[in-house]
């Protein structure tokens, strides 16, 4: 039996990483992460455009969470806890079905450094072991052409495209390719 994804917020970590409940006092570095329009290119919403907007967020993802829909974790540098270079995301759990879905978004200043791909690992292993989730997916817009591999490389499968399916915001309707992890996929 599953344990419930919404029962505590997770503090995950690695050598190399944290993921940990975002703080008020996370305001500065996440706007430095959702003020980059680079961030925004293919993933929904827009970059925000004050640290007031960012820190009304921290509240929205506290409500968020408390409704049981989604699991806002900053990603954090093991050797810098308290600094958030990223944002990790579990979100649309389906009990009947036991599965959820991630996303993350990085700053740029820290993409190809595997710190992405590395947090999709502790998620992955999080949401198999800990919480005992069996399917795992993630949905990436065809063109981000950095977020396949780091699916791909946790082992994730491309199930396909699902053309002009998906409605995000900022976006309109879009493709998605959908890739899923399946419990039983992972070698034990």
């Amino acid at each position: 039996m599953p344990k419930d994804p919404f029962a505590k917020f997770p503090y995950l970590k690695s050598d190399m990483l944290v993921l940990r409940k975002i703080k008020p006092d996370d305001a500065d570095d996440l706007f430095a992460i959702y003020s980059d329009e680079t961030l925004f290119r293919y993933t929904p919403g827009s970059a925000r455009k004050s640290k007031e907007a960012v820190q009304n967020m921290i509240g929205h993802f506290e409500r968020d969470f408390n409704k049981r829909k989604t699991v806002f974790l900053g990603i954090c540098l093991a050797a810098d806890p308290e600094r958030i270079v990223g944002i990790a995301e579990m979100f649309d759990y389906d009990k009947k079905v036991n599965c959820i879905t991630v996303g993350y978004r990085l700053h740029a200043d820290f993409w190809s450094r595997g710190i992405a791909t590395g947090a999709v690992k502790m998620m992955v292993e999080y949401l198999f072991h800990e919480i005992g989730i069996d399917r795992i997916q993630a949905f990436v817009m065809p063109e981000n052409t950095r977020s396949h591999p780091v699916l791909l490389r946790n082992g994730f499968q491309k199930e396909g495209t699902i053309r002009r399916g998906h409605i995000w915001t900022g976006k309109g309707i879009v493709d998605l390719t959908l890739y899923s992890l399946l419990k039983s996929d992972i070698k034990t």
